[in-house]
């Protein structure tokens, strides 16, 4: 018996002749998930029995050719704002004034599309459980006609856990730009 390998025939009678009875064998196999992995770009093969949507969501019934994007394995921190807006207001602007400032910090959306009223929309109105860098949780018209929104800010590193010091001192940026460049009121 070589490792957990009986071993038949020819094979068996090579190895007794040696006189190597106690070395051990290997046996491998290229598998489908190798292969996927090879043509996806996919480093870890633990991820094919995963359920976290940023790997499940990447791929879709017959489209190849689609390379894996890699997603942060640390905790995300979210933080919410909250103002009135104005008619020139637009949600890609926020998240372009949000991005400027966070930079690689602010998680990317992980689908992008229109709706059919032509507004751009948060995937978490289409998918649920999807997290976006920027999201609108919150829409509310008051009596004299002025629009609030807030919008949830997810916060994540790629190489290591957030502390809450560093995201609270860039979120204070993020409202300051937010409301210099975009002209909206915080509430």
């Amino acid at each position: 018996m070589v490792g957990s390998f009986r071993l038949w025939g020819d094979r068996a009678r090579n190895i007794k002749r040696s006189g190597k009875t106690d070395n051990v064998a290997w046996a491998f196999g290229l598998g489908l998930e190798r292969l996927a992995m090879v043509l996806f770009g996919i480093p870890d093969i633990r991820l094919f029995w995963s359920t976290d949507e940023r790997f499940t969501s990447q791929f879709s019934k017959g489209q190849l050719g689609v390379k894996f994007k890699p997603f942060s394995k640390y905790p995300p921190c979210y933080k919410d704002m909250s103002f009135w807006i104005n008619e020139s207001f637009t949600e890609n602007n926020l998240c372009e004034v949000v991005r400027g400032v966070a930079g690689d910090l602010v998680e990317e959306y992980l689908f992008s599309f229109v709706r059919a009223d032509n507004w751009f929309g948060s995937p978490a109105s289409f998918f649920p459980g999807c997290r976006a860098a920027v999201q609108l949780i919150d829409n509310f018209t008051n009596k004299k006609g002025m629009t609030s929104q807030c919008y949830r800010i997810a916060y994540r590193s790629m190489e290591r856990s957030l502390t809450d010091e560093e995201i609270n001192e860039l979120q204070w940026n993020v409202r300051e730009q937010v409301q210099s460049k975009l002209k909206v009121v915080l509430r």
